[in-house]
């Protein structure tokens, strides 16, 4: 089980290393691209409920990785969640209970999650096939269109840029967002067509 001696470690983690985010003091990137336009992501996304879905898709191999339980935390931090919550909710998709959805999220907050996320998968070098499948699952919960998804790439590419100064780096995490990119586009445009109806 995930919240065990180490389930309680990330917990602890949660509560005292990772500060929540504050979604009005995002990057220079997001800023000013935010002043000219307006997201439209999905307009009732839970808060706990869209943390609950994802670890539902972590675990659908039954087996929490490192690089998930990464995610994880980065997911709890963004989402703002209490200190317990991330262990309670845990323990009730294992008891197959119901638990609270939450409050709403903003479309900011739902592109800001997502962009975060991903930011920690690719900077982490930790896109497997199972968190591809995190990162698209986020995106069709959110309903992050191709325009959006452009954008958020876009914000990616200039972290980066500002973050790394070994040339090498850079170009190495360049190219593991591109490819990222690519997987979870394919990824999301499957689960799209077959939520469609779409056999091609």
């Amino acid at each position: 089980m995930l919240w065990t001696n180490e389930g309680k470690k990330l917990d602890s983690l949660i509560l005292n290393r990772i500060k929540p985010e504050k979604f009005t003091k995002s990057s220079r990137g997001f800023k000013k691209k935010f002043s000219l336009r307006r997201f439209v992501s999905a307009e009732s996304v839970h808060r706990l409920a869209a943390f609950r879905s994802t670890i539902e898709v972590m675990l659908l191999d039954g087996v929490l990785t490192r690089e998930e339980k990464r995610l994880i935390i980065r997911l709890s931090s963004c989402l703002n969640l209490d200190s317990h919550q991330p262990a309670e909710i845990y323990q009730a998709i294992m008891d197959n209970v119901e638990t609270e959805k939450g409050d709403i999220l903003t479309a900011e907050e739902q592109h800001e999650i997502y962009k975060t996320v991903f930011e920690v998968a690719i900077i982490n070098a930790s896109l497997s096939k199972d968190e591809f499948r995190v990162m698209a699952h986020l995106r069709e919960i959110f309903s992050i269109d191709d325009e959006e998804h452009n954008l958020v790439e876009r914000e990616l590419r200039d972290m980066v840029k500002e973050r790394f100064e070994d040339p090498n780096v850079v170009e190495k995490t360049l190219n593991t967002l591109r490819d990222s990119v690519r997987v979870v586009t394919t990824l999301f445009d499957n689960v799209r067509k077959k939520n469609n109806g779409e056999t091609r």
